[in-house]
This record gives structure tokens, C-alpha cells and sequence, in this order.
């Protein structure tokens, strides 16, 4: 085992040992009750079987077989989350096969993001994880079930499941997934498009072909953004059936694999093999989880989203936790933004279970932990198939099928992983490097100061930016206005990156997982409107950002950075960004949330 990995695990372990003994008690004391339907009252077990069929009715309470809770995310808005719609029938069935029940204990709510880039809806993005959180809690409060199927894939989706799971940490649980959309129009090719309009080249209507021919059916969008490592994560935690993730929506094999967790889940629910999640989700399933992100150049949005994950499970990690391990994890995987392949190609050459099998191999991750499956995290680095009517799993090659999309341990594409902490007088933030080219790691250059998004794109558009310059873009935290992803930013900075200047962006916001090439300092913290040293940046300071060293500062003497003020969030932002298109029920959430680097939860 990497002795980093052993060091940062024991860290967290005896960081956490107050609120993670806490919380074991607490699981151990409500998975000691007795059965939901036995424990309860009559009225409350009629309301709870009321509109099943005789025969459920019957197997629920009289055969006390297991009953299972399906909390699932379905919309047809999300073209990831649409093959959900049958997902039920086909569980309730499987489960009937084998003696059990299910019911759909509840929905969650399920936003994308890919519509609500750049508009006020994107404000409710990071809340919606939260939001979910306490709708998988309130549809598993229903508690007469035995264990929980919970259906998500997308970016805060699959967050606010495990988080609302963890707090329901005595009942067995398996993730299901749906899987990515068939290969469209290149990522590449989509991104020149945007960069083409950006500059005036192309109009709208080619735009919108170019990203209708992207996203254009069923399935997780293709590119390796926080969706898809939402499902590399949970794959590395062992909370899927070994080789789910990324199998397309309407493969044969898909429905094969939703039946494989049923019948998982009901294995799991044994005495014999009870494993609940709060036990299987502990500090060591955490930091593969952490290893699997930085192994595959994963979504930056984990750093803030696996931190509020650790926590509902009584952990506490921290972004110096994901920077020692990224020191000694292997870049093993390149996929757009990291590199041109996608999540198909991805999967075709060896995927998740290939990044996972190396990962063990080279002692990288802890092969003792608990999984839904009783082989381990081993079963993790093989592919499924049909062999029949049944499913079966299979040997990867020993080398890779491609190794511009993966590699093993020993010829990795770098020997660090993709992300890194950056540490300096401007506070703490992250920074995605393994999209980034070599040369631009390091940049030093004037600031320009922006209090948002559009006051930046209104700057581009008036050719104001043709320079080096550091975007400085603030008053984008959780507090000022719920932490938006700035994806918008990233053609228009391609674009000026492209054309030669030293550009790079500094926020308190965040980038979407699909930002990649210009170097971007982002969740700085502490945030603008809470004092950060953010707001002390003026126009023409010189920032100098530095990845490879880890640092990021404003080159200001010290006495007159002491002395200066910072600047205060405008009224007329701060009331925009409060009310309409429902931000004014997100107000509380505002008040109370914690900082990016403590998972910006609003619960605790």
C-alpha cells in the first residue's frame, strides 16, 4: 500500500474519530430495531401498503419478506435521467422473482445543468444537492423498508442521494445507474463551434446544430464532467454492481445490470451478509473514492461535493487531504476535457474497471474495503457481459486497448493526479490541472475585476480583454449567490487563450467538470461577501498563479494589502441574486451555508 495513501487515511481517521464513533452508534442503535411493519402501528402499515396488490400486501406483513424503497430522480428533462421512467417496473419484478416487494418510496428533484448554465436557475444548482439530501430523507422516512435502490447519475444527483442515504445509514443501499448517450459530435468539434461563436464567426443556428449533434438523445451527456465521475466515484466506493456506469441506456445488458441490483441489494439485507451503507461508506471507501477522481482527472465540483458526502457519514476530509494524495496518485485516464476521447471510448478501452484494477495493482487503493458485493472492490476491475440469459464478468487485458485514453499504473500519462491545492495570501482554492498544457501552468499577470459572469462577457464582447490579464470574477461563493458554475467563461477564454495571451481565471465560484484548457483558480476561500481577500484585488494588481508550486497571490507589499478594504457586494447584485424564478426560497440556505472547502453544506 502507498504509504501517502496509509498517512492520509489515518489522518482523517483520528480527525474524525468524535463524529464518525457518533454516527456508527447511531446507525447500529436504529438498524437494531425491529422491522419497520412489525414496529409500527396498524393505521401507519395500511397507509404504507394501501395501494399494493393482495399479494404484496400479504409478503410485506404476514411473510415479512424485504421490502425495498426506490427513491429515484426521474425526469424526461434530463436526457441522463429519462430511461429511469420504467426503471421501477422492471425492479418491482426482479424483486418479486425473488420473493421480495418494492415500492417507490419517493421522487427527488433533478436540475440540469446543461440548461441552466449562465441563467438565474443555476443559482439553485449547488442548493438542489442539499434539496435532494432532505428529499431522499423524507421519502426513506416512510421507514418500513428493508433496504434502498436509489436512482440518479447527474452532478448533484447522485451527491444529495448518498448524502439523504448516509443519513438513513442502518438500511442497505445500491446505486442504480442508467448510463451515457451514444457518441455524437466530437467534444472537440462542439467547443470550436462555441469558440467560433463566441468570436462572431459562426451564428446562432450553427451553434445550436453543432449542440443539438452533441446532445442528442437518451443518456448522460459523453464528456467526462461531474456527472460521469459521479459514477467512477461510486464505482471505486463499491455502491454499483461492478461494471454499471457506463453501459448505454438501452443495451440488453442495461436492464440485466438493474436487475443485478435487486437482487444485490436483497443479499445484502442477510444477517450473514448485512452490510448497511453507513458501514460500508467508512474513511477508507472515502479516500478510494477521492484516489479514483484524482486518478481520472475528475470533476473539480467533488472537492466541494465527497467533502459534504464524508460529513453525512460522520467523516471529515479536506482539500489538503485530495492535494497529499493527488501528489502520489498516477494520471491513468484521459477523457474529454483532459484529453479527446469520450465516456464510450472511455469504456471501450478498459474504462472505470481498468483505472480501478491498476489502481489496486499499485497498492493505490484500499483493497479491504466492504462493497455491495461480497468479492470486494476486486470485482470492481472487471466488465460485465451476457453470457445468455445471465450476467457474467470478465478479465480486462493486462494492457491497454488504447493508451491515449488509458494506461496502466506503470506508464501512466503523469505520476501526480489532475488536481491541486493552491495556497497563498488570496486564500485557498483548486485548480484542475491535467487539461491544462504544460505552459500555461504558471501565470502572472494584471488583474481585471469583475462582480460577475455577464459584466466579463460584456467586457469580451467589447474587445476590452486582447491582453495577458487574471480574471478575477467575485461575489460567485455559496453566500453571495449559491455558487454557480461559470462554464460560460471558459470559450471566451479559450478563445483569448488561443490567440496567444497569458490568461487565467481566479473565483470564489465554481467551473463546470467540463472546463479544462485555461488554467482556472477556483472555490477560493473564504468567499468575497464574507471578507475574503478576494474583494481586496483591484484592477491592474499583478496575480500570479502557480501550479506547479501551489500557490496563488497577489503580488502586493504586505502593509498596503493589510490596510486595504475589501470591497462589499453591491445592493442591486444582492437583491438580483435573491429574488425571482424562485431564489427567494433559497434564502435560508444563503444565510447558513459553510464555506466550499467544508462541502458548503447547509445542514449542519
Amino acid at each position: 500500500m502507498n504509504p501517502t495513501l496509509l498517512q492520509v487515511t489515518q489522518r482523517i481517521r483520528e480527525r474524525s474519530a468524535e463524529t464518525r464513533d457518533a454516527y456508527l452508534r447511531r446507525v447500529e442503535q436504529t438498524a437494531a430495531r425491529p422491522r419497520g411493519t412489525d414496529r409500527m402501528g396498524c393505521a401507519n402499515v395500511a397507509h404504507a401498503v394501501a395501494a399494493l396488490p393482495a399479494g404484496d400486501k400479504l409478503r410485506i406483513v404476514a411473510e415479512r419478506a424485504p421490502h425495498i424503497g426506490i427513491v429515484t430522480a426521474y425526469n424526461d428533462m434530463l436526457s441522463a435521467h429519462q430511461p429511469y421512467e420504467h426503471f421501477p417496473d422492471v425492479i418491482r419484478d426482479e424483486a418479486h422473482k425473488q420473493g421480495a416487494t418494492a415500492q417507490v418510496a419517493g421522487g427527488v428533484p433533478a436540475m440540469c445543468d446543461g440548461v441552466t448554465q449562465g441563467q438565474p436557475g443555476m443559482e439553485l444548482s449547488l442548493f438542489s444537492r442539499d434539496t435532494i439530501a432532505m428529499g431522499t430523507a423524507i421519502a426513506l422516512t416512510h421507514d418500513v423498508f428493508d433496504a434502498a435502490l436509489l436512482l440518479g447519475i447527474c452532478d448533484k444527483i447522485v451527491p444529495g442521494l448518498l448524502i439523504g442515504a448516509l443519513h438513513f445509514g442502518h438500511l442497505p443501499c445500491v446505486f442504480v445507474p442508467g448510463g451515457p448517450m451514444s457518441t455524437g459530435l466530437s467534444n472537440n468539434d462542439k467547443s470550436k463551434v462555441r469558440e467560433q461563436y463566441a468570436q462572431g464567426q459562426v451564428k446562432r443556428d450553427k451553434l445550436l446544430e453543432a449542440e443539438s449533434a452533441a446532445y442528442h438523445g437518451p443518456g448522460t451527456c459523453t464528456f467526462y464532467g461531474t456527472a460521469n465521475s459521479n459514477q467512477v466515484l461510486l464505482e471505486a466506493m463499491g455502491l454499483h454492481v461492478p461494471g454499471a456506469a457506463f453501459i448505454h441506456p438501452h443495451a440488453q445488458l442495461r436492464e440485466e445490470l438493474t436487475r443485478e441490483a435487486v437482487r444485490t441489494v436483497l443479499g445484502i439485507t442477510q444477517k450473514r451478509r448485512f452490510t448497511p451503507i453507513g458501514r460500508l461508506v467508512d474513511e477508507r471507501s472515502i479516500v478510494n473514492a477521492m484516489v479514483a477522481l484524482l486518478a481520472t482527472g475528475g470533476s473539480t465540483n467533488h472537492l466541494i461535493h465527497w467533502v459534504a458526502v464524508a460529513r453525512a457519514a460522520g467523516i471529515v476530509i479536506d482539500w489538503t487531504d485530495f492535494s497529499e494524495l493527488s501528489q502520489v496518485t498516477p494520471l491513468l485516464a484521459r477523457v474529454y476535457p483532459n484529453g479527446s476521447a469520450d465516456v464510450n471510448q472511455f469504456q471501450a478501452a478498459g474504462g472505470p474497471g481498468f483505472v480501478i484494477r491498476e489502481l489496486l495493482a499499485a497498492g493505490c487503493l484500499h483493497d479491504d474495503v466492504a462493497t455491495v458485493v461480497p468479492q470486494g472492490l476486486a470485482a470492481y476491475g472487471r466488465v460485465p457481459a451476457r453470457e445468455g440469459n445471465a450476467l457474467a464478468w470478465h478479465d480486462l487485458p493486462a494492457q491497454s486497448i488504447d493508451d491515449s485514453i488509458v494506461r496502466t499504473a506503470a506508464k501512466p500519462f503523469s505520476a501526480s493526479g489532475g488536481l491541486k491545492l493552491l495556497i497563498g495570501n488570496l486564500g485557498r482554492s483548486v485548480i484542475k490541472v491535467s487539461a491544462v498544457p504544460d505552459d500555461r501552468h504558471v501565470v502572472e499577470a494584471p488583474a481585471i475585476v469583475f462582480d460577475s459572469q455577464e459584466q466579463f462577457l460584456a467586457a469580451f464582447k467589447a474587445g476590452q480583454l486582447e491582453r495577458d490579464f487574471v480574471a478575477v470574477v467575485r461575489f460567485q461563493g455559496p453566500r453571495a449567490n449559491g455558487m454557480p458554475e461559470l462554464h460560460n467563461l471558459t470559450p471566451p477564454l479559450g478563445v483569448l487563450q488561443g490567440k496567444g495571451f497569458k490568461v487565467a481565471l481566479v473565483t470564489d465560484g465554481r467551473m463546470s467538470g467540463a472546463s479544462g484548457k485555461v488554467p482556472a483558480a477556483i472555490h477560493l476561500s473564504p468567499e468575497a461577501v464574507d471578507g475574503g481577500p478576494i474583494a481586496k484585488i483591484r484592477d491592474g494588481d499583478v496575480i500570479r498563479l502557480d501550479a506547479k508550486a501551489g500557490t496563488l497571490s497577489a503580488q502586493v507589499d504586505e502593509a498596503s494589502w493589510a490596510s486595504r478594504e475589501a470591497a462589499a457586494i453591491g445592493d442591486p447584485q444582492r437583491d438580483n441574486n435573491a429574488h425571482g424564478l424562485g431564489r427567494d426560497l433559497f434564502g435560508g440556505m444563503r444565510r447558513n451555508v459553510r464555506g466550499a472547502e467544508e462541502g458548503a453544506i447547509t445542514w449542519a
